[in-house]
């Protein structure tokens, strides 16, 4: 794999065979991966992953990201130094989303916020 350019699949990537069968993965090969604070269970951020991104945040201890909009991966905190600090990863019942429990530095929101769910409650009853 050259640049940041996405893998075309599964076998592009280098994460364990069992770990990828197990993946379901929208139209464009992405499964949606939640960034939990460990200690609280506050729930942080979205963020996308595919096979690659996966395999480099089990094997670095960093949250790897699959940026829809710019088309490349970014590593949390590379930019901002917002890190995010792996501490588990583990795949729902369907396969279809993953939740990544993370030691956050700073804010998670590339807002400023400390999650990138603060600002907006929506109101129930309505």
């Amino acid at each position: 794999m050259t640049g940041n350019a996405r893998p075309s699949g599964p076998s592009a990537s280098a994460l364990d065979p069992a770990i990828a069968a197990r993946l379901k993965r929208s139209a464009d090969g992405l499964v949606p991966a939640i960034a939990q604070q460990y200690d609280t269970g506050e729930v942080l951020m979205l963020g996308w992953m595919d096979d690659e991104a996966l395999h480099r945040t089990l094997t670095t201890g960093r949250c790897t990201y699959w940026s829809r909009s710019r088309r490349e991966y970014w590593v949390k905190g590379d930019t901002s130094g917002h890190a995010q600090h792996v501490k588990s990863v583990a795949l729902d019942c369907d396969g279809d989303t993953l939740l990544v429990k993370v030691d956050q530095v700073g804010p998670a929101c590339h807002t400023g916020t400390r999650t990138c769910f603060d600002a907006d409650t929506l109101p129930l009853g309505q």
